[in-house]
């Protein structure tokens, strides 16, 4: 009998380990390689959007997602207006990455894969059975990512979409019967640290309202975090390997479909990834697979994003979508399906 040829995944985050999880369950010897540890906070919506019952079939996600919380409601607040509730066409769950992670790296570990936590590839050189999953080099205006979660806040409705002057934050409940509270800010100056951070970057951008809002809630520091925020791939990476998550591409935040997206550019590499350890296929048929696969689910999804991106950025045209959400000439469930 042929001997399974070994997979390696560069980036131990939800796309790599549910992969090396959906590999391990088929019998193929996985080592995924993290530069962190868990558990973890992360900057993160936490807010999965658009992930198909398909997805989580293939990929064994339904112990991972247990407790999640069931969203299914959307309000959008453009400086004192408010638009909606709108009803979300499909549930978005929310959870947080501290929990998801977790489970999804026990899980693996639990299948037999082999998990080098706060460890880096001998070397980063794409080659045959390697898997990249460890996020794109960012590039153009450095913008700001800041998230916290927050307890005894009331929301308007399951999620809230507040848009500030180049900024936009999402609140949705999450397990742990808390709020998520997450923000892509552009950079500003400011001497705060931790929380406070947060509640700076809120005013700069015109949304004192909401600080005011976080001051009364009772926030966990522990699960502040801040990073360089991105605001997106329009495209997918070259196919030059195997890649998934944020490694072939990243879709604007306010689609709340990352996480999701995450896990189906995984789901898609799975098959093609088992062939070739199987030896029924070579690895360039296998990059090659699995780039046509991802290129044309997430191809649209992608443009369009980056398209309606700056109109939640800026004051102009926030202010244009605020008169066509409130005539009701906003094509909001057309919208949702294109970017999702």
């Amino acid at each position: 009998m042929r001997d399974v040829q070994p997979i390696e995944i560069i980036g131990g985050g939800l796309a790599g380990l549910a992969a090396g999880l959906a590999l391990r369950r088929s019998g193929v010897p996985v080592t995924v390689f993290e530069a962190g540890d868990y558990p973890r906070h992360r900057v993160c919506g936490e807010f999965i959007s658009g992930l198909d019952p398909e997805t989580v079939g293939t990929l064994g996600l339904g112990d991972l997602l247990a407790g999640a919380v069931a969203n299914t409601s959307v309000t959008y607040h453009v400086r004192d207006r408010v638009l909606g509730p709108f009803p979300l066409p499909a549930t978005a769950w929310g959870i947080s990455r501290h929990t998801l992670d977790a489970r999804a790296a026990r899980a693996f570990q639990e299948a037999g894969g082999i998990l080098k936590a706060r460890t880096r590839a001998p070397d980063d050189a794409a080659k045959p059975g390697r898997v990249l999953a460890n996020g794109r080099r960012r590039t153009g205006t450095f913008w700001v990512g800041l998230k916290v979660h927050a307890y005894q806040l009331a929301l308007g409705s399951d999620l809230e979409v507040h848009l500030g002057d180049r900024a936009y934050v999402g609140l949705s409940r999450i397990e742990s019967g808390g709020v998520n509270v997450c923000g892509i800010f552009f950079r500003r100056a400011t001497d705060q640290r931790g929380p406070g951070l947060l509640l700076a970057y809120l005013e700069g951008c015109g949304l004192g309202a909401l600080a005011e809002r976080l001051r009364a809630a009772r926030v966990d520091p522990d699960s502040f975090c801040v990073t360089a925020a991105s605001l997106g791939s329009p495209g997918c990476a070259e196919a030059d390997t195997v890649r998934i998550g944020d490694a072939l591409a990243s879709i604007p935040p306010y689609t709340g479909n990352g996480l999701a997206m995450a896990l189906q550019s995984a789901e898609s590499a799975v098959g093609p990834l088992e062939a070739y350890a199987r030896g029924t296929s070579h690895w360039s048929d296998c990059v090659r697979s699995v780039a046509r696969a991802q290129r044309g689910r997430f191809r649209r999804r992608l443009a369009v994003a980056a398209f309606l991106h700056p109109c939640l950025l800026y004051r102009r045209r926030q202010a244009c979508l605020s008169l066509l959400a409130g005539s009701g000439l906003l094509p909001f469930r057309t919208l949702y399906s294109a970017l999702h």
